[in-house]
């Protein structure tokens, strides 16, 4: 017997349907080895040795495996090929190989980027030696991860309160997110004015904006003023308008690029609302295998990747498969260079394993968001083996007097790769002109402006910020996001990262304090030492106690020195209803609250209302429904709440609803309210649940979707989306931000 090992049931399933009777393929269910969870697990005294253990969750599938591997043949060790997988394959050995065992079996190392039968048998055919490297630098990684945030989240509890926690690239990921946070609040907006005039030409409509006076090309920030702008337009009333120039260019526009694993997360945060943690967890079902017709395959190549080299088999496939669907001026090869310089270029991009599984071939076997996942990867894929798209620009220039319009246009002569891949062109059709001629100008107006502050990260966002300085690998942006989010240091609102006041406070208290765990250029370095490791030119403990022993010295000196008090608590005017002595402001896990200098004697808290002042109770005019008391208005770390004042013999509360002004359409009688999940995520919702089910992630418009009817939702970057998953409408909105 034969035994193969991989981390994923699924994907063991998948690869037994490829191999005959003598195979015995099972799962490892991921890791088998660990540092423990209860200690540091890391021999700081012992040049850093792991000191690894069976989880308890692991313990049954490792019995199971040892028996296999007693009875086997030969073991091949199939997890995949990336250092987490070459760790995986490592540790398995470790377990597996009984000295004392009479028989001991051959154990080889096989590693495929694609789950296909043609894949699979080559792996078998051409096995290899394990990667010591490669397990050096996940070691490395997975060591110095532990020594800070076993060490570093035990002196947040302390000086913050519990639960929190730091790490390497979670850290940098929340100092991103304030600091831009802090570039908004701290933006002065200044206003600008632009003219902009309608013409026409043979009944035909267009637009065109100042772009000059005297021959000076105009900036953003010439025209600062009304008086400025209304003078303008008053001199351009009743002028003449001529055609000074007409220029015609023609461009090449070339495919992207097939995906890495950074810029799949981008896209389909952009194009299809899916977070990285989403879009990962997609990409693994389709990698692993779907069935169809009754046999499972593999859709995708391996989707943890930095790399955009293709295979000449795909390179091939691709071409035949344009040439006979589109034609042959459909049909350019086209190799890709990855510009990351750390980038495993032995690996592949993330393609289709067979370019003619066209996406609608294979729709009913897909759920919704795996197909519109898949038809990304193999659109793109397949595009990046298609011929430019040819476009001719066109720019006008209109003169009166000393005044300058330009009006640009485009069409799209030949449409090369966006025959199946969509990009963000449009055509802009100019009325054909020759230089000399007149137009008419039917309006002229000047419209006022203000410079906007930089936008907030949405994920795609802090992935492609993340990814240009050189912080954090292809397998760690999703769970990054995912772990801040979790922690309470950063909420997602319409898919914006906004940091929360613990993520301010943690992020100073670091960036103060912990310079190098949140520093850019520290934490780039120590991925391309990480990069150096796993290219065998250097060993991983000397890197190791370069970081530890400065960092543990700080860290002791840090913890003598910072008191408490001074992260967080601040003074304030209050005085202790109860005992008279100064209140001060405190930072809990669920945000500010007051409370008395006179603790542990006096245990009084008051909180905070969204102002940031002392909350102060008010009576209102409602009744309560269980006692008819009337009831006040309260503040608890949810926010604001109507409560009983006859409490506590009497405990009623009614939540005070966000009110979005739309109404629900689903029942027509709710209104769609703001709500939070458990999880502190921000939602919107009908206030008749649990009658009525009806919510969405993003905040509604109240509009309708011309094409389904349902209800229309603020998108990212000023645009209006469907809320209907299956419906693709959306449109640019300039008047979305002020809609809000």
């Amino acid at each position: 017997m034969k035994l193969v090992i991989v981390e994923s049931p699924t994907k063991a399933k998948t690869i037994s349907r490829f191999l005959g009777k003598e195979y015995k393929v099972e799962s490892s269910f991921g890791h088998v080895r660990d540092l423990p969870k209860s200690k540091l697990g890391v021999d700081v005294e012992n040049n850093f040795e792991p000191q690894y253990e069976i989880p308890l969750k692991a313990k049954k599938r490792v019995t199971e495996l040892k028996k296999l591997a007693e009875k086997a043949d030969a073991i091949y060790l199939a997890s995949d090929e990336d250092r987490e997988g070459e760790a995986i394959a490592w540790h398995l050995l470790t377990i597996l190989v009984n000295k004392k065992s009479k028989k001991i079996p051959t154990i080889k190392r096989i590693a495929f980027h694609e789950i296909t039968k043609e894949a699979i048998m080559h792996a078998l055919e051409n096995p290899r030696d394990l990667n010591l490297h490669a397990v050096d630098a996940q070691q490395a990684r997975r060591v110095l991860d532990r020594l800070v945030g076993y060490e570093l989240s035990p002196f947040l509890w302390k000086k913050i309160y519990r639960g929190l926690s730091a790490g390497r690239v979670q850290s940098v990921a929340v100092r991103l997110i304030v600091e831009r946070e802090r570039e908004i609040q701290a933006f002065n907006p200044q206003e600008y004015w632009t003219i902009d005039g309608l013409f026409s030409k043979d009944q035909k409509e267009f637009e065109a904006q100042l772009s000059s006076i005297d021959g000076k090309s105009l900036k953003k920030l010439d025209i600062k003023e009304k008086k400025s702008a209304e003078q303008i337009v008053k001199e351009l009333q009743n002028a003449k308008y001529q055609i000074s120039n007409v220029e015609k260019k023609e461009r090449h526009r070339k495919p992207n690029a097939p995906f890495t694993t950074s810029t799949l997360q981008q896209e389909a945060n952009n194009k299809l609302g899916f977070s990285a943690k989403q879009t990962m967890m997609l990409a693994q079902q389709l990698y692993e295998g779907i069935a169809i017709d009754g046999a499972s395959t593999g859709l995708i190549t391996y989707m943890r990747t930095d790399s955009v080299n293709l295979a000449e088999k795909f390179l091939s496939e691709a071409a035949q498969f344009v040439t006979e669907t589109y034609g042959k001026q459909y049909a350019e090869r086209k190799t890709y260079t990855t510009k990351s310089k750390n980038a495993q270029e032995a690996h592949e991009a993330i393609r289709p394993t067979d370019t003619t599984i066209v996406p609608e071939s294979i729709k009913q076997h897909l759920d919704p968001k795996q197909f519109k996942l898949y038809n990304l990867i193999w659109s793109r894929a397949v595009a990046s083996q298609m011929t430019a798209a040819i476009i001719q620009s066109t720019s006008i220039d209109i003169t009166a007097n000393q005044y300058t319009f330009r009006a640009n246009g485009s069409i799209i002569q030949f449409d090369g790769w966006l025959k199946i891949y969509s990009d963000k062109i449009t055509e802009n059709i100019l009325p054909e002109f020759v230089k000399g001629d007149d137009v008419i100008c039917t309006e002229v107006k000047a419209n006022q402006h203000f410079t906007e502050p930089p936008a907030r990260y949405t994920e795609a966002a802090l992935v492609k910020a993340l990814e240009e300085r050189g912080i954090g690998r292809p397998s760690t942006y999703a769970p990054t996001i995912s772990t801040i989010q979790t922690r309470g240091y950063i909420k997602k609102e319409e898919r914006k990262l906004i940091p929360e006041e613990v993520g301010f406070l943690v992020n100073d208290l670091l960036v103060e304090h912990f310079r190098d765990v949140v520093d850019y250029d520290f934490t780039a370095k120590m991925e391309e030492d990480l990069d150096k490791i796993a290219e065998g030119e250097k060993k991983w403990q000397p890197i190791i106690e370069e970081f530890y022993t400065p960092f543990k010295q700080n860290l002791i000196q840090k913890d003598q020195e910072i008191s408490k008090k001074e992260i967080t608590e601040q003074a304030s005017d209050e005085k202790c209803p109860k005992c008279e002595k100064p209140m001060v402001i405190k930072m809990g896990r669920f945000g500010k609250f007051l409370a008395c200098t006179g603790y542990p004697e006096c245990k009084t808290t008051k909180p905070l209302g969204e102002d940031g002042q002392p909350a102060k109770e008010e009576t209102t005019d409602l009744k309560c429904e269980k006692c008819g008391s009337p009831m006040t208005k309260k503040f608890g770390r949810f926010g604001a709440f109507y409560g009983c004042s006859n409490y506590p013999d009497c405990k009623h509360i009614v939540n005070i609803e966000k009110k979005t002004g739309v109404k629900c359409p689903k029942c027509n009688e709710g209104d769609i309210i703001e709500k939070r999940s458990k999880f502190g995520k921000t939602f919107y919702a009908c206030n008749k649940y649990p009658a009525c089910k009806n919510a969405y992630w993003s905040k509604p418009t109240g509009e309708t979707c011309p094409d389904c009817k349902s209800l229309l939702v603020f998108g990212a970057k000023n645009t209006i989306r469907c809320s209907n998953k299956e419906c693709t409408f959306k449109k640019v909105a300039a008047e979305a931000e002020n809609a809000k």
